[in-house]
């Protein structure tokens, strides 16, 4: 197995992406495609509804087979279509703008200009400045992935106009914690918190300084990537939890011990376990998880046998993998790999 980064192989669990499917299948029914939910998990290896998680790689190919299918940019999250196009014209306005408030403050107006349901407010405060999605005359029933996006889309495209991803002082979700909120982590740089007036991402002002400086290819590339590079903007430094999982990705095969591992990322061994249980996770479950999502991978990919799967993760038995694999996701390998191809 090719040593992978931590960005290769992380999942997040189905539960993430349910509100988005169930706009996708709206979505099909609006644009006259009823299959279109059905093909776009097909080509994104996500048919089997019983797969527990979800790999990057498959959300930009969903999202780039429905966003194709439909013709509409956000993939039926909104209210109003976004027609084809509509993000390339946003980021270049972004791109003209002569400072990263400036192009924040286009991104405000480009889709206040768009959606029907929501207006996004700009404020500045104690040296901060917010981003706000709030609700219009009647409130629309909470999309909890299309806050998540429309959120990460203005994070991701600032990251992009500033050369490297820019850090947050908050994001807050405008519904209650869910079951799945650990997965926000592998998005964004803060914590999350929920249950918030309105859905809101903060920056500090000082952060934002310095001009904006890409060129056409660069914006033609990142477009043609699209939504990798911005969901996806940064990924090892967010939690403990990540560090220590990219550490233990450059040690194949991904089991090194406590102490090294602490040692590693600057911590004693008791601080690195007190800050893990603080994520809600401990050390052996960021190895299960790193493993797991790994074994995910090359399981889709379908170029190596169950067998060498195995080996590459350490495992004395393809027996011993398949009953971790097992109590990992709740499906053999063979089930995983079935449903890839879609038997």
């Amino acid at each position: 197995m090719p040593q992978l980064t931590t960005s290769d192989s992380l999942t997040v669990s189905r539960p993430f992406i349910a509100d988005w499917l169930r706009a996708l299948d709206r979505c099909g029914d609006r644009c006259g495609d009823k299959h279109l939910l059905q093909t776009a998990l097909q080509q994104a290896g996500l048919s089997d509804p019983q797969l527990g998680r979800v790999g990057r790689d498959q959300i930009v190919t969903l999202y780039q087979q429905a966003a194709t299918s439909s013709g509409d940019e956000m993939t039926g999250l909104w209210s109003r279509p976004i027609r084809s196009g509509a993000l390339k014209h946003l980021l270049t306005t972004m791109r003209d703008a002569s400072t990263l408030p400036a192009a924040l403050y286009r991104f405000t107006t480009f889709w206040n200009l768009l959606l029907d349901d929501y207006q996004l407010d700009l404020s500045e405060e104690d040296q901060k400045l917010r981003l706000s999605l709030r609700p219009r005359a009647s409130a629309p029933t909470v999309n909890r992935f299309g806050h998540m996006l429309m959120l990460k889309l203005a994070h991701g495209l600032l990251s992009w106009l500033a050369g490297r991803e820019l850090q947050v002082a908050a994001v807050g979700l405008a519904f209650p914690r869910p079951d799945f909120a650990a997965d926000y982590a592998v998005l964004f740089p803060v914590p999350v918190s929920f249950n918030a007036k309105t859905s809101c991402l903060t920056f500090h002002s000082d952060l934002l300084a310095g001009g904006v400086l890409r060129s056409d290819a660069e914006l033609l590339e990142f477009l043609q990537n699209a939504p990798r590079d911005w969901i996806f903007t940064g990924l090892q430094g967010h939690s403990v939890s990540l560090q220590l999982r990219a550490f233990l990705a450059s040690k194949p095969p991904f089991d090194a011990p406590l102490p090294e591992c602490a040692a590693a990322l600057g911590l004693e061994p008791r601080t690195l376990m007190r800050r893990l249980r603080s994520e809600a996770t401990s050390f052996q479950g960021v190895k299960d998880g790193l493993r797991r999502d790994l074994a995910l991978r090359a399981l889709l990919a379908r170029t190596q046998s169950v067998e060498e799967i195995s080996q590459d993760l350490g495992f004395s038995s393809s027996a011993n993998f398949h009953r971790a694999f097992r109590r990992w996701t709740g499906r053999t390998p063979g089930q995983i790999r079935a449903a890839a191809l879609g038997i």
